[in-house]
């Protein structure tokens, strides 16, 4: 069984944030089968794309009934975090449900552009300890034009025309909005904090 496993959603950045848990020492399965998402002791679930995509490519695996189920930490990052939620506006998808909210485009704003793309300041919301380490300068890296509302289970948010939810914390799950595998110093202190928690 591997320790970690990152659940193969076709998504871009899978390799990435492979690569990125290697750069702490962590060798990850990239993988569709139940049995070892089942087994391992984390979960990522990364995702670049469309939402409906990749819903339906989760489906087509058997996984949109696993993953709720798990009851190791798990991670969701960008599109992954956001097939979290109950539902997303972008197609009008029904998601994974774990976190209860749903996803909706960013408003941008003058001179905001939408997708939101660029290094943005982290703003904790409460205390979490996949926080700890990251001080209250802490940047990381967006590329995303949807995103979760501000709520409950937010643990960090951000401001693009508006604040959104960063980080966020829900039971065993938790999610990322941002590309940690890409974030440098900040990114890797959430991934090895993630790979630190209880569970």
């Amino acid at each position: 069984m591997s320790d970690v496993a990152i659940i193969d959603n076709g998504g871009g950045n899978v390799a990435s944030v492979r690569y990125a848990l290697g750069r702490l020492g962590v060798e990850a399965a990239v993988t569709t089968d139940p049995a070892l998402i089942r087994g391992a002791r984390r979960v990522i679930l990364p995702g670049v794309g469309a939402a409906a995509d990749a819903m339906q490519r989760l489906r087509a695996a058997g996984l949109d009934a696993l993953v709720p189920t798990l009851r190791q930490p798990v991670l969701g990052i960008c599109l992954g975090m956001q097939l979290l939620f109950e539902s997303s506006a972008e197609g009008d998808t029904n998601c994974l449900g774990v976190i209860p909210g749903r996803v909706s485009r960013l408003a941008g704003g003058p001179g905001l552009r939408v997708p939101h793309m660029g290094w943005t300041r982290l703003l904790p919301v409460q205390e979490s300890p996949l926080l700890a380490g990251i001080g209250a300068d802490g940047y990381a890296y967006f590329v995303h034009s949807f995103a979760a509302p501000v709520g409950p289970a937010t643990v960090a948010s951000a401001d693009h025309g508006g604040p959104f939810t960063a980080i966020v914390s829900h039971g065993n799950f938790h999610g990322a909005q941002c590309h940690p595998e890409r974030s440098g110093a900040t990114g890797a202190r959430l991934l090895r904090n993630f790979l630190e928690l209880d569970g």
